[in-house]
């Protein structure tokens, strides 16, 4: 079975850079509690440059 993931590169980007945002702004305004978002953002970055 062959399984296509160039869409879903793309979603992985989109993804990456909101969970960013996010965790920029909760370093702002939340900054105890911006390791929450951490794990999101790091994990879409991996799959958007299809590390993993």
């Amino acid at each position: 079975m062959e399984v296509n993931t160039n869409s879903s590169s793309a979603m992985d980007w989109i993804l990456f850079l909101v969970s960013t945002a996010v965790m920029v702004f909760m370093l702002i305004y939340m900054n105890e509690w911006f390791w929450v978002a951490l794990p999101f953002s790091l994990t879409y970055l991996v799959k958007a440059l299809r590390a993993m």
